[in-house]
């Protein structure tokens, strides 16, 4: 939606965790819209038992019904029987089965009107093992009552699964054989009553088991259990079960990779589907991959293309199964005896290939969600960071690169300048925020142009903090404090500065709110040196011409660029702006030396190498 204040009526959404993502336009990078959700329940809902009649009767308001569907269910069959309106043939009813979900809604709806024709839905593949909601409405009128008897039926077969103890106790060289080896017929499901007995009926899969691994933070690893392939046949589709469902990997990416020798397929074809919530148990001439509320992701591999890779961004939490079978479309009698091993490779990953060299991969938290994307850099685009239509050449990332390093030597002028003047604390910060921010710079950028020192979080906080730090001491230096009172400041600015950009890197007010106090502190100074002196402070005009104004107004840039100016798009110019006019300012507004200190070093030297330096305010000597 591109509205500018909308909302969403969701009538039967499906269960599970919802997701709302509000986005402005490219040019803002902040998401403000802050949603709202408001949920009615329904209290009274009718369970749905199978083959058992349920008798309904409805007026004005829907009827509500829940049927539950075990796991191997093939098809459920929901039928109106002994339908009247008012005594009459007809039977005025809409049936919607199914939640909604967006953005598609596969919510199936079945209109019955007819007298003569019975009124049934037949809804292959549902979903196994969760509640399936029913809704009954009348379409006679507000006063008419329409009664009828609901029925639901549940049609469900037994899988063939490989034999479990065989593969376990197989060695290695053997696995390979392992998948052939199949459990003798277990006892069917064909019409599950309500204790769920089951009674006799033909295999409807050759179920794979599948192991899941770990391997770290949204990335798991899954294998069929003999760790090589899975056969594939025409009488029945195999199927592989991926288990999505421990609420944490919602927040990668599933891909699936399949490959199949080109000599073993060459007048057949093995086609596959992946879905949610059930697999495609009946694959047809038409090899339509979808089941009763689901569209799956059909996947092909022939002599031709061998290979077959598929991609599924933030997976929904669920169970996902991959359904293979094997095909002859022009010679079906060469496929009833023929099979194939198809080789596969199922992993869910943070980011597609790492976010290749040209982005970064971010695990993000929100609201006990965690979920990965890329960062992407350099102009470069796309889901995993490989669409180049706005990417920058190797010579622009090589200029950005020597911009944004190069200039950070301008804080060489006031290092020097408070080397000068005696200064040799401002002097220690100017010269640590220039080599921080210099290789923080230097592995910030993507592609070519890349040195790392230290891990790139590291030097990110190292420079966040000198810049912070660099303006706190340039502005409490103004103030012109007591020495004691001076340093102790700058301490205790210094371990807020590190405290605040521990809990909120780039949170504006951990820099400003420190800053403005220091600002507090120097024209308090000012004001009580000029009521004290009976003139304004500092006293020359020169002062404030060539130095302050200046300076002020270098800072004021400064500030402009970083607040209002600074983009993705122009970040390695208008920033280098930034260092160059930040350490121009500490240059211009760092005060005089006092008139008795000489410039450059201490006042004198003694045999034994030691250093008297001496403060004539305080009239204190310290040996260094």
């Amino acid at each position: 939606m591109l509205h500018s204040n909308a909302s969403i009526n969701i009538s039967h959404p499906a269960p599970g965790d919802w997701f709302v993502a509000a986005h402005l336009p490219p040019s803002s990078h902040k998401i403000e819209v802050k949603p709202d959700m408001l949920v009615v329940r329904v209290v009274e809902v009718s369970i749905l038992d199978p083959d058992v009649p349920l008798p309904q009767t409805l007026l004005s308001h829907p009827s509500y019904l829940k049927v539950f569907v075990p796991e191997y269910t093939q098809e459920l069959r929901l039928e109106l029987q002994g339908c009247a309106s008012n005594g009459s043939l007809g039977c005025p009813v809409r049936l919607t089965v199914g939640s909604a979900t967006l953005p598609g809604n596969f919510q199936k709806v079945l209109t019955c009107s007819s007298p003569t024709q019975a009124c049934h839905l037949l809804l292959p593949s549902p979903p196994w093992d969760r509640w399936l909601q029913v809704t009954a409405k009348s379409l006679a009128g507000p006063r008419v009552s329409v009664a009828f008897s609901a029925v639901a039926a549940l049609t469900a077969c037994r899988p063939w699964s490989v034999n479990f103890q065989h593969l376990l106790q197989s060695t290695p060289n053997q696995s390979s054989n392992a998948s052939t080896v199949l459990l003798p017929p277990t006892p069917s499901y064909q019409d599950l009553d309500r204790t769920g007995r089951v009674g006799g009926g033909s295999f409807c899969l050759r179920s794979f088991p599948v192991l899941r691994e770990d391997v770290d933070v949204v990335s798991v690893r899954f294998q069929p259990l003999d760790r090589v392939s899975v056969v594939v046949q025409s009488d029945m589709p195999s199927v592989m079960r991926l288990n999505l469902n421990t609420g944490m990997d919602s927040g990668g990416s599933l891909t699936i990779s399949m490959r199949v020798n080109k000599t073993a397929i060459a007048n057949t074809s093995v086609v596959a589907c992946v879905t949610a919530a059930s697999p495609l148990l009946s694959f047809n001439a038409s090899l339509s991959c979808t089941t009763a509320f689901f569209q799956g992701h059909p996947l092909s591999l022939s002599a031709s293309s061998p290979t077959a890779n598929l991609i599924i961004p933030y997976p929904e939490t669920d169970n996902w199964y991959l359904s293979l079978q094997l095909m002859c479309p022009e010679r079906p009698e060469e496929c009833e005896q023929a099979s194939v091993l198809v080789e596969t490779t199922l992993n869910l990953v943070p980011c597609l290939n790492d976010c290749g060299p040209y982005g970064q991969c971010l695990l993000l938290r929100r609201h006990g969600y965690l979920y990965a994307g890329c960062s992407c850099k350099a102009g470069w685009r796309g889901w995993s960071c490989t669409d180049n239509s706005t990417a920058q050449s190797a010579a622009q990332q090589k200029a950005a690169a020597l911009l944004l390093t190069l200039s950070n030597l301008v804080f060489l002028a006031p290092i020097a300048i408070s080397v000068h003047r005696s200064l040799l604390v401002e002097a220690s910060v100017y010269a640590y925020t220039m080599f921080f921010s210099t290789f923080y710079h230097a592995c910030d950028q993507p592609g070519e142009a890349v040195l790392c020192i230290l891990n790139y979080d590291t030097l990110q906080y190292c420079d966040f903090l000198g810049s912070g730090v660099s303006i706190w001491v340039t502005v409490l230096c103004m103030a012109r404090l007591k020495a004691a009172l001076k340093y102790v400041l700058f301490l205790l600015g210094t371990l807020v500065f590190a405290m605040s950009l521990q809990l909120d890197r780039r949170a504006a007010w951990n820099t400003m709110g420190p800053c403005l106090f220091a600002i507090v502190v120097m024209v308090t100074m000012w004001v009580y040196r000029c009521g004290r002196r009976r003139h304004c402070y500092p006293p020359s005009w020169q002062r404030w011409v060539f130095y302050l104004l200046p300076g002020i107004s270098m800072a004021a840039v400064a500030i402009t660029i970083y607040t209002s100016m600074m983009t993705s798009d122009n970040y390695y110019y208008t920033h280098s702006i930034w260092h160059m006019l930040l350490a121009g300012s500490a240059a211009f507004l760092l005060p005089p030396r006092e008139q008795h200190t000489k410039p450059w070093a201490c006042s004198q030297k003694l045999t034994c190498h030691y250093e008297i330096c001496k403060n004539h305010r305080d009239e204190l000597y310290t040996v260094t």
